[in-house]
């Protein structure tokens, strides 16, 4: 059995911190018993394909230059799935795997999925223990982002796959998740949060180092968000999974059989707490 990993990397040689945390996402996956290929599309960031090569992996490698990309764009997560789903189709994967660069995989990650009794099915972990300034936080705080998607499908649904995304656009930060588990609603695909057995820890990025911030994502947000509504049209699909960010994305993947303790806490948190929270900041501002 072999599983394709969908991944991109950041330039190599700008950050040793985010060097640092991709060094780890590569050990952590390599000390899995898994037959793991990465599908690896870059955007002309330096020095990865040397490290990637002194990593010893096996890897499907395409480059897309910037200058191929709309202006002022530094990368596409729909190309890389592009790319991904042309792989995947050409050879024999079990598993697709759509994950940032900067978490530890949960080294039992393989052995739990092999306990789901499904032919096909949407696995993810949520939410991720974060890392902040080194100090790991809680592992029930619901921090926004799923950041390790497993598709198990079979090829015939890796060409509907390929054919409902393929108008689909997507540049720099945001929708990433929103996207892929509505695509599993489009491929009627069950959602199995598997957090209370496998942990993804994950670290903050080194934003700064790579002129990235709070306003470049939201703008990159706003862009994306509009690019996302034509595909739920087009597929149709909520528009609640562009507008009703992570409040409708975690009631869509809710499964009672899918809860702890500690998953009971991160729901009680994110939606009584945030809620409250958000409404007495209106009121504040007011």
């Amino acid at each position: 059995m072999k599983a394709l990993w969908l991944v991109s990397f950041r330039p190599v040689g700008t950050s040793k911190k985010n060097d640092f945390y991709q060094s780890i996402f590569i050990e952590s996956i390599s000390s899995l018993d898994f037959n793991v290929t990465f599908s690896l599309t870059q955007f002309d960031e330096k020095n990865v394909k040397n490290f990637i090569d002194t990593k010893k992996l096996n890897y499907h490698y395409v480059n897309i230059p910037k200058n191929e990309l709309p202006e002022g764009k530094k990368y596409s997560n729909h190309l890389m799935l592009k790319n991904g789903l042309k792989q995947f189709i050409e050879n024999e994967y079990e598993y697709l795997i759509c994950s940032s660069a900067d978490i530890i995989v949960p080294n039992n990650l393989f052995k739990e999925l092999s306990r789901i009794k499904k032919d096909e099915f949407c696995a993810f972990v949520y939410p991720n223990i974060q890392i902040k300034n080194g100090v790991m936080k809680n592992n029930y705080w619901p921090h926004y982002g799923i950041d390790l998607i497993v598709f198990k499908i079979s090829k015939k649904n890796a060409i509907n796959f390929q054919n409902i995304s393929k108008n689909y656009k997507q540049y720099d930060w945001g929708i990433i998740e929103n996207f892929y588990i509505s695509v599993s609603d489009a491929l009627k695909l069950e959602k199995i949060n598997i957090y209370k057995y496998c942990n993804v820890i994950k670290f903050d990025n080194d934003f700064e180092a790579f002129e990235e911030n709070r306003e470049s994502q939201a703008i990159a947000w706003k862009e994306n968000q509009k690019y996302f509504l034509d595909f739920l049209k087009e597929n149709k699909l909520s528009k609640l999974y562009a507008y009703g960010s992570y409040y409708y994305l975690l009631y869509k993947v809710f499964r009672f059989r899918d809860l702890n303790y500690k998953l009971f806490l991160s729901y009680l948190i994110f939606y009584p707490y945030n809620l409250i929270k958000k409404f007495f900041n209106i009121l504040k501002n007011k």
